[in-house]
């Protein structure tokens, strides 16, 4: 079977106008236009851009300026179509308004079957979005700027079922082309810079009202609040959507009326600020796009866009959706505190209890990593000895006492868990986890340790904390203090170094599940992989624990009392 893949390829040019999601229609049988598909058929969509504005017809130098359709279709998620299959096009609703040419997807062919007709056959639909074709599409000769026509894509393919789809082509239109801002894009704390939001209008028409996207991080804010936006805010992100009203002209240039001014929070760190234009629809929405849940301003001025004061060079007329925003990075010199926060916890041999660790961040900073994606930082559990996880937060993994990866096929509980952060970790927020123990033996004042870490072993510092000697805490089992979780102590091998240091903690005598040797309760499970060159003892092992060099520091046995105790939690 070959299955044909979304290649890269540049962008879709809309002419001015946003490209929009597939306008859905009808389903059609995959053989016969007058049936519908029966009920076990699989269904698939094609989609592309609802409408494309074409570059108007010019005579002479280079020839027609190009934009492009991208048509795609869209399979089953779980299951891949493994036969032949034909996508047609209808262009005569087109015809004396857009020639058409082909680019198809590698494996696909392209050819015209007749006039005003031709289709594309290829072999294997991919589960998800595929591309079957970009649609080249110039505007012909005669056509004038208005002129607007459709093409129509129907699909078939034995046992399958294609929803068929429209696409809508327009001679002329807006081009929103913003420009770029100069910012100081190493601001301190408590600065302000002016953003006079500028853009022109390069396309063949005017744009009937703009809609102007203002998008944030957490470390930014835009004091002024108008009466014509929108905002929605997040867990990082705040957006202001504004719908200006008014004619912006072919060939000319546009400011704000007064300059925003965006501001750098005492919380920021690394972050992002976007700003887009793009033509309004008949409701004051970014053409194509679908309105979502926002907060309008009902008090402040209205935001408005006045012709700019000077003319801005121009350039060639340029159709690509990418001139219509620019993003902005910044980066702060700011620190945020992340403290590490453990449990107590007592019970009976056989009994489980709910240890409640993890990290909150004293700020001042918000750390996020918006670019990557990646985890911010990693809350590193060592469990305490004599007991067994029962439950661990999703998304925890399981690791050696070493930290290093369990034996392929490892189903069991570890004795140690890292578990990652979200890619963003605000200036009042954390990560609180939630680990069920099981004791399988009682020792007096078993200490489990938790280091919140870089999300990387081999870069474990955090390069924003200054504060790294209260990166760590633990979590005690059967301690006779009772109290919350002791901070670490300032002695060798407990302290920012992230170098864990040796706990010998004392075996009660009497109980079940007691005993020399490190006797496991009757009862509770042993656990240890075979079958893979060797087996890994079991989680609250003294000689694991040992060996690891994981184990805390020193207890006194018998009387134990916990002296240092950590700043408690914000509530």
């Amino acid at each position: 079977m070959t299955r044909f893949l979304p290649r890269t390829a540049p962008p879709i040019r809309a002419g001015g106008l946003v490209a929009a999601t597939a306008l859905l229609l009808a389903a059609a049988p995959p053989t016969v236009a007058s049936a519908a598909p029966t009920a076990a058929a699989p269904v698939v969509a094609l989609g592309g851009p609802a409408e494309t504005a074409l570059h108007p017809y010019a005579e002479g130098g280079d020839g027609p300026k190009r934009s492009t359709a991208r048509i795609s279709v869209t399979g089953a998620d779980d299951t891949a179509y493994e036969g032949g299959f034909t996508v047609t096009f209808d262009l005569t609703g087109a015809a004396g308004i857009a020639d058409v040419a082909f680019e198809p997807e590698a494996g696909v062919e392209c050819a015209a079957t007749a006039p005003g007709s031709a289709t594309c056959t290829g072999h294997g639909i991919s589960p998800g979005r595929s591309t079957v074709t970009d649609l080249l599409l110039t505007a012909a000769k005669g056509s004038e700027q208005g002129d607007t026509g459709t093409i129509r894509v129907t699909g078939e393919a034995e046992g399958t079922a294609f929803t068929p789809f429209t696409t809508e082509v327009t001679v002329g239109g807006p081009d929103l082309v913003m420009h770029r801002l100069p910012f100081d894009h190493e601001p301190v704390p408590g600065q302000k810079q002016q953003a006079p939001i500028t853009f022109t209008n390069r396309g063949s028409r005017a744009a009937d009202g703009v809609v102007l996207t203002l998008r944030h991080s957490r470390g930014l804010d835009i004091p002024q609040r108008y009466s014509n936006c929108a905002y929605t805010t997040d867990e990082a992100w705040t957006t202001a959507r504004c719908t200006v009203e008014g004619a912006f002209e072919a060939g000319a240039t546009y400011t704000l009326a007064a300059p925003l001014t965006l501001r750098t929070t005492d919380r920021a760190y690394r972050d992002i600020f976007g700003y887009g234009i793009h033509e309004a629809g008949a409701a004051g929405t970014v053409r194509g796009a679908t309105a979502a849940r926002a907060t309008r301003g009902t008090t402040g001025e209205v935001l408005r866009a006045v012709p700019a004061p000077r003319p801005m060079a121009a350039r060639a007329l340029d159709l690509e959706p990418g001139d219509n925003e620019h993003e902005a990075d910044f980066r702060t010199e700011n620190t945020a505190d992340f403290v590490a926060y453990g449990d107590t916890a007592s019970g009976r041999a056989g009994a489980t209890v709910t240890a409640r660790l993890g990290f909150r961040n004293d700020g001042p900073a918000w750390i996020g990593h918006l670019r990557s994606g990646e985890s911010v930082a990693a809350v590193d559990f060592t469990v305490p000895q004599g007991a067994t996880v029962t439950s661990a937060p999703e998304g925890c993994q399981g690791v050696s006492a070493e930290g290093t990866a369990l034996p392929s096929g490892w189903t069991g509980p570890a004795p140690r868990y890292v578990c990652p952060t979200p890619a963003t970790v605000r200036d009042d927020g954390g990560l609180d986890l939630s680990f069920g123990l099981r004791i399988d033996k009682v020792l007096l004042g078993a200490v489990g340790r938790v280091v919140v870490r870089g999300p990387e072993p081999r870069a474990a510092g955090l390069p924003f904390d200054p504060e790294p000697g209260n990166n760590t805490a633990r979590v005690v089992l059967n301690g006779e203090s009772g109290g919350p979780s002791p901070a670490p102590s300032d002695g060798p091998g407990d302290g920012a170094s992230g170098t864990p240091g040796s706990a010998t903690p004392t075996p009660t005598t009497g109980g079940a599940g007691t005993g020399a040797g490190g006797t496991v309760a009757p009862g509770t499970a042993q656990n240890t992989a075979t079958g893979n060159g060797g087996s890994l003892a079991a989680t609250g092992s003294s000689t694991t624990m040992a060996a690891s060099g994981l184990a805390v520091t020193a207890l006194t046995a018998g009387l134990v009392l916990f002296t240092a105790a950590r700043r408690r939690r914000r509530a």
